[in-house]
């Protein structure tokens, strides 16, 4: 099991994209989370802490 970043997780909760694109870089991941966050913020919090989760 890898560890997860502390700060990647806690970006990941309160600022989504942020998070996702410390994760993932600027692929598909982070737009698609950007639009999830757009279209409310909870599902951009679960997208970005499942990347998080996930360590891709």
């Amino acid at each position: 099991m890898q560890k997860v970043n502390p700060l990647n997780l806690i970006l990941a909760i309160f600022l989504p994209p942020l998070g996702a694109l410390l994760q993932v870089g600027l692929s598909a991941h982070f737009f698609l989370n950007i639009l999830l966050t757009l279209c409310g913020f909870i599902p951009g919090v679960i997208h970005a802490v499942w990347l998080v989760l996930k360590n891709k």
